[in-house]
């Protein structure tokens, strides 16, 4: 039986495949030998430094390696920056709007919207299944990750037992970028299905404004009253902004 190469030995195309398909001659004709040497101190400088070793241009611009095999994607990666504000942005800015910019096209999405559902996945399995209350940190990063820079507001629901594990997260409802309808019986009513004996509620500020609305208090308000009746604890209600959050509980609010 022949002894198959140890994965440490092959060679795998991480970056640039398409390039890494061709033969040396031909990847040389290809990219220009400037390109090429920049492409690779950047991931030198990523492999030995982490992502503190780049600015955010230069993290985009290894995300766009691989989209882009054959051309220079700083500008490109800067003309982000500039639409989309700082690389979470980027990541999680609707496909249409990253359409609209010169230069991106279907591959250039799939690539960013790779990363972001990643982040999103990473950031949720720190959660799940586990004891919410001594996980906040945890509870507050996956939020800001996928709520921070939505362009509309979003309303979650977070569903836990009697204690305090996560059993569900849901999203409840999609909004404007100022209003997002939330219906207190309908939560209630699910946290019944589910079996919950508790409660959080986050939703997003477009804005990056986390202070809450009159109808904010009102709706968390009407929620408490509902859940109450059925011995249902409504630990908090977060809303989060672009770069902080505010908690009802800490606020006096709850």
């Amino acid at each position: 039986m022949s002894n198959p190469r140890a994965f440490s030995d092959l060679s795998l195309p991480l970056f640039d495949s398409d390039d890494c398909a061709a033969p040396a001659s031909e990847r040389k004709a290809k990219q220009p030998s400037y390109l090429r040497d920049h492409r690779k101190r950047l991931r030198d400088r990523f492999l030995a430094g982490g992502p503190a070793a780049l600015p955010d241009y230069e993290m985009l611009e290894l995300v766009l390696f691989r989209a882009i095999p054959r051309r220079d994607v700083k500008p490109l990666a800067r003309a982000l920056l500039d639409r989309f504000g700082d690389f979470n942005g980027v990541l999680s800015a609707p496909p249409d709007q990253l359409e609209a910019l010169d230069g991106v096209g279907e591959a250039v999405i799939c690539e960013l919207k790779v990363i972001e559902a990643a982040a999103h996945r990473l950031s949720q399995s720190r959660i799940r299944h586990k004891q919410v209350l001594s996980s906040w940190d945890a509870l507050l990063d996956y939020c800001r990750t996928t709520m921070a820079h939505r362009p509309t507001e979003q309303f979650r629901v977070f569903y836990l037992d009697r204690k305090n594990i996560l059993i569900a997260e849901e999203e409840q409802a999609e909004g404007t970028v100022d209003h997002v309808p939330v219906y207190p019986r309908e939560i209630v009513k699910r946290a019944l299905l589910l079996n919950a004996s508790a409660l959080i509620l986050v939703h997003n500020h477009p804005s990056g404004d986390p202070t809450p609305s009159e109808a904010d208090i009102a709706m968390t308000r009407q929620v408490t009253r509902a859940a109450d009746a059925l011995n249902i604890v409504l630990h908090d209600h977060v809303i989060i902004g672009k770069s902080q959050e505010l908690s009802f509980r800490a606020e006096g609010y709850l």
